[in-house]
């Protein structure tokens, strides 16, 4: 009899969902599986900003101790959150088919309101991309922390006097949670890898990366890494505001990225068109092209930042 593939994953719904979809598809391919659920730091921890976490893969470290210690097989992560580089040992074995990329804003006030010059709005959200880009186009609002699950930040939202929050539309479609008086950050560009879900071996283990080889979906595998190779270039992480999105139509990759500082005071931004069958190297490409044209003194001092608050910018994002 087959033994049970062992699939970690994180206890807040949206982490159960996306592995129980990894679940499912392994039963389409023969594959039997079960869930082993493993607390994180990012879910223990719901008040300290995951900027002041020192943010190295948060989300993802207790996962990836429980899969080097074999007390699972393959771990479910989405994988903005998962660090540019994996640990040592560990390898991805599949990236499933994209979900929507974009952020959403969830409101209690007309959104209409935003746009008036003497309205300041109060808007939630942990992640400094999000407060970097929205402060950027609405620098006079006021930004509050938010963190926990979905659930969890939907009913923060509800209870506190703030006219909005942010959340990825992704998580919120999965789990049928989008509430009607929303609407998608089609200017917000999302974080890299933002939608899609990756799943984690052990180096050592054929019997579970060829049991997921054939849920990898080549596209998404294709974008993310563009994208995680444009956030390593620049430095990347959780805590720094950097965006990347990569797009094939066609034959050809659509590429857009940026790096904004902490305030939101400045953005430098890049888009990129080429050939998919060009495109090997293009993440790094784009990200140096960036740095060139003024991302490099933007990057400096977030790094600076970083270094002075004794938190390292590289992990997830």
């Amino acid at each position: 009899m087959q033994t049970p593939i062992r699939i970690g994953t994180r206890e807040s719904e949206l982490a159960v969902w996306q592995a129980a979809q990894v679940k499912e598809l392994l039963a389409q391919e023969g594959t039997a599986a079960e869930l082993v659920f493993i607390k994180s730091e990012g879910d223990i921890d719901l008040k300290t900003p995951l900027y002041e976490m020192g943010v190295q893969g948060v989300f993802t470290r207790s996962l990836d101790a429980a899969l080097l210690s074999r007390r699972i097989d393959i771990a479910v992560h989405s994988m903005k959150d998962v660090p540019t580089q994996l640990p040592e040992g560990l390898q991805q074995a599949a990236v499933l088919k994209r979900g929507p990329v974009y952020d959403l804003l969830v409101f209690k006030k007309d959104p209409a309101l935003f746009s008036q010059r003497d309205y300041i709005a109060h808007i939630a959200t942990s992640s400094i991309r999000r407060k970097a880009q929205w402060l950027h186009k609405y620098p006079s609002h006021q930004i509050h922390n938010l963190r926990g699950n979905v659930n969890t930040r939907l009913k923060k939202l509800a209870e506190e006097k703030w006219d909005a929050a942010i959340f990825a539309l992704a998580g919120l479609e999965r789990i049928h949670l989008r509430p009607a008086d929303s609407l998608v950050l089609d200017w917000m560009l999302p974080a890299p890898a933002q939608g899609a879900i990756m799943v984690v071996c052990r180096e050592d283990d054929e019997t579970a990366f060829n049991a997921c080889r054939s849920l990898n979906d080549p596209d998404t595998a294709f974008c993310t890494k563009v994208e995680r190779d444009f956030l390593r270039t620049l430095l990347g992480g959780c805590s720094t505001p950097i965006s990347a999105l990569a797009e094939i139509e066609n034959e050809d990759i659509y590429f857009r990225g940026n790096i904004l500082s902490l305030d939101g005071g400045r953005k430098v931004e890049i888009e990129k068109i080429l050939p998919v069958d060009k495109a090997d190297g293009l993440g790094k490409l784009a990200a140096e092209e960036l740095l060139e044209r003024g991302g490099k003194a933007i990057a400096d001092e977030i790094r600076a930042a970083s270094a002075l608050a004794g938190k390292s910018p590289a992990g997830g994002s």
